[in-house]
């Protein structure tokens, strides 16, 4: 007799980390994918992009992939979206803005978007043995909803990003009903989001920031500019209402901005009154107090249009000291040299800098403590997987489950890439599949790994030196050479005297050969490489990468 299928549930992306939010749901030969995301890179990842989940599993199983599900539309849920379905492709399930952004994301890329289905708050979706429910949950962005999935083995709750905003200024509010009603039939699992654990109380409404948007516009003698992530329409919706309030035109600027806020307008999620919006050619013929610019670069970003006006690269906009300048978001962890660096360029250029620190101008769109104890009371899971946060959250998480009366065997933190199998007997991970990250560098997908970011990190910390020798081969004797290339490690006309020994180290190793046979050059190139490693440390202290190069003439 046949086992019967266990519902396994494996993250690929999202746990022991911020970002890259991606969940497999198996049950038999039917697999269905929680969103999609990305993450940004961090410092040492020289180069990189952006940073996607390894999909082995999925290319390797795509056959049995009924669909994937998208929560919402942030970078960290939909980033990934072109490269994983190019390589595993299956229908896409989601709100109308959520679809809307993706549908853009894989124009740009060249991707198939006809496998795009909207589906409304309250819809269910049949994929194989699972069947979906969508129900609206209060976050960031409009079109964000958490996950009811049914299966053989028991119903599901999966959050997505959510807080509980009893009067948000967009959208709609986190369905409490619809969690409380789960919890009186029975929930299997709950996978919560956790990335503001660590937080008491709960989180700030978003009509505070509305407030504080209005203040400060009362106030402003000169440009307001408003730097803020480019899907929070929300924020962007405020900032157009407090302009509209105070009788000024408002300017979107950055490629991202833009972009979205022109599919939002067409899709009605973002209203600007006719007239008020301008294009950025057109600031010049209106005095500053009537101007309310709006950018990207909140998160200071090199090439973002407020790092761009900060420095006077930008084409158009150069800060002025009549300037007051909004900083609307919070840090995302690792970027904060970055906008400490912005900030201060702004001040230097005698800025007003407004920014989380001194103003209520941002809040959180993800629930605190309260509010997760909320969630916990309401659905009554059987079994919690906390996700969605670095491994710390994760535990703090399942520790306020267990706080709450949860048994420390019911409640499972998560590994990437850990086979959690369900069953309403017991659940436990019981093995693991490929799961890491996967770097993306201009057009290459993958093509640079741990070797090549080393190599990348030993260049910028300690410079090339490339030592060329000329040989001829029938003779087998040096004809020209050794050259010495620096790059990154010294300046050559001010470090003559360490050169002309490198060389002489270079032409000892060579005057050891009566003639130098092909079959010389590896060990050759190995013996320059760790003489002039040993030599430049004991002289200088400094180990640049040396790359010794033979060439027969």
């Amino acid at each position: 007799m046949a086992e019967k299928p266990k519902l396994r549930v494996i993250p690929l992306g999202g746990v022991d980390e911020i970002g890259k939010n991606m969940t497999v749901f198996e049950y038999g030969d039917d697999i269905i994918v929680v969103d999609c995301g990305l993450i940004f890179p961090q410092e040492d990842m020289l180069g990189i992009d952006l940073v996607i989940p390894d999909i082995t599993y999925l290319i390797k199983n795509k056959e049995r992939i009924r669909g994937y599900v998208i929560t919402h539309g942030h970078e960290d849920h939909i980033g990934a979206t072109p490269y994983v379905l190019h390589q595993a492709p299956a229908p896409v399930y989601g709100t109308r803005l959520t679809l809307a952004l993706i549908e853009l994301k894989l124009k740009e890329h060249k991707v198939n978007a006809d496998m795009l289905t909207v589906v409304k708050p309250g819809e269910v979706i049949r994929l194989g043995r699972f069947s979906v429910k969508f129900i609206s949950v209060c976050h960031s962005i409009a079109g964000a909803t958490a996950l009811v999935i049914t299966t053989p083995e028991g119903t599901v709750l999966h959050t997505g990003d959510f807080k509980i905003d009893y009067t948000p200024v967009s959208g709609g509010a986190t369905d409490l009903s619809a969690i409380s009603d789960l919890g009186n039939k029975g929930l299997l699992a709950l996978l919560m989001d956790s990335t503001n654990v660590e937080r008491p109380g709960f989180t700030m409404t978003e009509r505070k920031v509305a407030e504080t948007f209005d203040d400060l516009f009362r106030d402003a003698q000169g440009r307001i500019i408003v730097a803020s992530f480019a899907s929070n329409i929300s924020r962007i919706q405020m900032v157009a209402d407090a302009a509209v309030r105070y009788g000024r035109k408002i300017c979107i600027t950055g490629r991202s901005m833009v972009n979205i806020t022109k599919l939002a307008t067409q899709m009605d999620e973002l209203r600007i009154p006719e007239g008020r919006q301008i294009d950025i050619e057109e600031l010049e013929r209106y005095n500053d107090d009537e101007l309310v610019i709006m950018t990207t670069g909140s998160q200071g970003e090199p090439m973002s249009g407020l790092m761009r006006m900060a420095f006077g690269e930008h084409r158009r906009i150069r800060i002025t000291p009549s300037d007051l300048v909004i900083l609307s978001s919070s840090v995302i962890p690792g970027n904060e040299k970055l906008v400490s660096r912005m900030i201060n360029q702004l001040y230097r250029s005698g800025a007003t800098v407004i920014y989380k620190a001194l103003a209520e101008v941002h809040v959180s769109g993800h629930a605190c403590r309260e509010e997760l104890k909320t969630i916990l009371a309401l659905a009554r899971p059987k079994y919690f997987i906390p996700v969605h946060g670095e491994y710390r959250h994760l535990c703090q998480h399942a520790k306020l489950a267990q706080e709450m009366g949860m048994s420390p065997k019911h409640t499972i933190i998560p590994e990437q890439g850990g086979i959690i199998e369900l069953t309403s007997n017991k659940a436990g991970i019981i093995g693991s599949v490929p799961a890491g990250s996967v770097l993306i560098d201009g057009l290459g997908i993958g093509d640079v790994g741990n070797v090549v970011l080393r190599d990348r990190k030993h260049l910028s910390q300690d410079g090339l030196i490339i030592v060329v020798m000329a040989v001829d081969s029938e003779q087998g004797i040096t004809v020209a050479g050794p050259d010495v290339i620096s790059r990154g490690f010294v300046y050559m006309r001010e470090s003559e005297d360490l050169m002309d020994n490198v060389k002489n180290v270079v032409r000892r190793i060579l005057g050891e050969y009566d003639r130098i046979e092909y079959s010389d050059w590896t060990p050759i190139k190995t013996r320059v490489r760790e003489t002039l490693h040993k030599y430049i440390y004991e002289r200088i202290k400094r180990n640049p990468m040396i790359l010794p190069i033979l060439v027969d003439v």
